[in-house]
């Protein structure tokens, strides 16, 4: 019998309007005061004002913090914690993409448990209490509506992670109106990041269990078959709404059966050239994928039907995933981005320091394979 321990976000609210009932939700988490975390784009795109107008609105005291950044360094989010936490807030709302809301996991723990940043990355060492918190993606890319991880940029431009469940927010809001503006080099790549979460939490070698496979089957076929359809019409809402729900499936399957490989070497090309993390995932999946094919090839079989592959075996989800790529208008390669050749080391030699995600990869992969695997992507 297979053994299982899964979490998720206790409550996921997917529908047309589902940010509408975020004052409600507040006060039954007894909110009295909001930390509105964001990022000035969001701001300056006019999507965060009617948010706390309603919340103004609804008799909620509201503080606004909208300096994230993509990749947030540490020096972001403890100047968050610091300015929120002086304004005397009791609960936290996000909406953004990652970026936006891995802040306001950390915000959240941070403000309720304080302690040194350092002393919490890594897996199972934040077990303190948290704000309560509230997030609304307007991505179908991260998943972190559902995942219990937040990345942080180091002053050394390292990656660095904080993995537990105290940093599950209490309520997701997947609303299809916040996703409606994305343009479509931004939806291709966080359609693939998303894809990224399913499939390499189908093929992790730790932690794969039979709830994430089912999250990472459905989540494939909603993403591929909805990918195309956004990027011809970014108005679709019903397909923008279905994307929105694969990203949320595939990040719940990522949170229990962790990510790889593609990730280890899609983070060392955010911390050095600041490159978003959908696209540094959707640069590396390929290159991985065939990496990773001797060992991965019945499970990449068993994705196929999930793809819309015209062969049920590992040849034909690899062509199908390849095709998907192709459509994607964003840059393809590693040199189309100011990435230079003579990085490629330094790259790889970063990639190395991802163990905790490359002990989940389904073949061991060395500082040699990993600049082979740059030099391919290059």
């Amino acid at each position: 019998m297979p053994s299982m321990d899964f979490a998720t976000t206790p409550r996921i609210v997917l529908r047309d309007g589902a940010l509408d009932d975020l004052p409600a939700l507040l006060a039954e988490l007894g909110a009295r005061h909001v930390a509105l975390v964001t990022d000035a784009g969001l701001v300056r795109a006019g999507l965060v004002a009617p948010v706390e107008a309603s919340l103004r609105a609804a008799g909620l005291a509201v503080t606004l913090y909208d300096d994230v950044q993509a990749d947030p360094p540490e020096r972001i989010v403890l100047a968050a914690v610091e300015r929120l936490g002086a304004a005397g807030v009791d609960s936290v709302f996000a909406i953004g993409g990652g970026s936006a809301m891995d802040t306001a996991k950390l915000v959240a723990y941070l403000l309720r448990s304080p302690c040194e940043l350092e002393s919490i990355y890594g897996v199972d060492r934040a077990k303190g209490q948290r704000l309560p918190l509230i997030l609304a993606p307007t991505t179908a890319g991260t998943g972190s509506e559902v995942t219990p991880i937040s990345i942080v940029t180091t002053p050394t431009k390292e990656k660095r992670g904080v993995v537990s469940r105290r940093l599950l927010p209490d309520v997701a809001l997947l609303d299809a109106n916040l996703t409606l503006g994305l343009p479509p080099a931004v939806t291709a790549a966080t359609g693939i990041d998303a894809m990224v979460h399913a499939i390499e939490a189908f093929t992790s070698r730790r932690l794969k269990n039979p709830l994430s496979d089912i999250l990472a089957q459905q989540a494939l076929s909603l993403l591929s078959t909805n990918l195309p359809l956004v990027l011809r019409d970014g108005q679709d809402k019903a397909a923008r709404g279905a994307m929105l729900l694969g990203s949320c499936l595939a990040g719940m399957a990522f949170a229990n059966a962790p990510v790889a490989a593609v990730h280890a070497l899609a983070y060392p090309l955010g911390g050095r050239y600041h490159l978003p993390h959908g696209l540094s995932n959707a640069l590396m999946l390929l290159p991985v994928l065939r990496f990773n094919l001797r060992a991965a090839a019945p499970l990449y079989a068993a994705l196929a039907p999930s793809v819309g592959a015209e062969t049920a075996n590992a040849e034909g989800f690899l062509r199908a995933i390849e095709q998907l790529v192709a459509q994607c208008e964003m840059p393809k390669r590693l040199h189309e981005l100011q990435v230079t050749r003579e990085s490629l080391k330094q790259l790889a030699a970063d990639a190395m320091q991802q163990q905790r995600l490359l002990i989940n990869n389904p073949v061991e992969l060395t500082e040699a394979d990993a600049l082979r695997l740059y030099e391919e992507a290059f």
